[in-house]
């Protein structure tokens, strides 16, 4: 098994082989999700604390039935209930919950870095769940695993993504953990939006939409987020649309098999027709279905990858 990371905290650090060890890992436990009795022991008597610092609906509900399955205890943390509006800092709030006998500490927040910082501070195994604009580590690995069980392979894909990637933490770790895994990455989007830069992560840049999907097997799209914009990137939503929204009229130029993705929330009519997010090219709900094996997988990995000697045979 090549996974020996106490932690998860962005795709970067991973090698290819430890990004591979969690997709085969994470197909043993979509098996389990499949059975009658979805849970299984591995990690019984230990504590998961979901710190959630910025809102989310999938990645924590993912994350708390993840460990569930696992028969873990699960606290969920949240910001506008804590003390947090009282001032308290990120590392004496994880240090309470650390002094509480927690195990892992899943977290989201809005700062870039928290994740690593933690990881620093405390004995816990740390998660990341998204920090700012830098990582969303679980979200590129279920994306990989979606693309393998449908296509059979990463490498040589042509996968594009395409919307708002400049402020995007899903963005920048799908790009680490395609390419490390062999596919051919193209980025498009408004200039503002989809700057030259990112070139420099081994992927290409356009700003034409049209010819950015010709081709890809993978069409993965991106919501614009205005929450961590400081400024407005383009016109208006209704020419983002009209020039980079995948309608049936450009997914008509595409290839039969080419698959659609998105991380979710879908903003429908934006940067996707309704109809096609319901489309049978679709695979946005396979997503969430693969998200929990995969967050199974990583909790069970940075714990050892082992199921304790007192579970077996229950």
């Amino acid at each position: 098994m090549a996974w020996t990371k106490k932690h998860l905290l962005d795709i970067e650090s991973l090698t290819a082989e430890e990004i591979i060890t969690v997709l085969d890992t994470a197909r043993g436990f979509k098996a389990v999700g499949e059975r009658a009795i979805k849970k299984v022991p591995a990690l019984r008597g230990k504590t998961v604390v979901n710190l959630f610092v910025e809102p989310s609906t999938r990645t924590r509900i993912s994350f708390e039935l993840a460990a569930q399955r696992l028969s873990a205890d699960i606290v969920n943390f949240s910001a506008e209930a804590s003390s947090f509006k009282k001032g308290e800092t990120l590392k004496d709030t994880a240090l309470t919950l650390q002094a509480l006998n927690a195990d892992f500490i899943v977290i989201r927040h809005s700062a870039s870095g928290a994740p690593h910082f933690l990881s620093r501070v405390l004995d816990a195994h740390v998660i990341n769940a998204g920090d700012g604009a830098h990582a969303h580590p679980t979200q590129a690995l279920l994306d990989c695993f979606t693309i393998r069980e449908r296509k059979g392979k990463i490498a040589g894909l042509n996968v594009t993504i395409l919307g708002d990637i400049l402020y995007s933490r899903v963005a920048r770790s799908d790009i680490w953990a395609l390419t490390k895994l062999g596919a051919n990455v193209t980025l498009c989007g408004p200039s503002t939006l989809v700057p030259k830069t990112f070139e420099q992560m081994g992927c290409r840049v356009t700003h034409d939409v049209d010819e950015a999907i010709r081709d890809a097997d993978i069409i993965n799209l991106l919501r614009i987020q205005h929450e961590r914009q400081r400024k407005t990137m383009f016109p208006s939503i209704g020419e983002y649309t009209q020039l980079f929204g995948l309608n049936k009229a450009r997914l008509a130029k595409t290839k039969p098999d080419a698959l659609i993705m998105h991380p979710g929330p879908i903003n429908r009519g934006v940067e996707i027709d309704s109809e096609i997010a319901d489309s049978g090219r679709s695979v946005i709900l396979e997503q969430v279905t693969n998200g929990l094996a995969v967050r199974m997988a990583v909790l069970f990995l940075v714990n050892g990858g082992k199921v304790p000697a007192e579970a077996v045979g229950n």
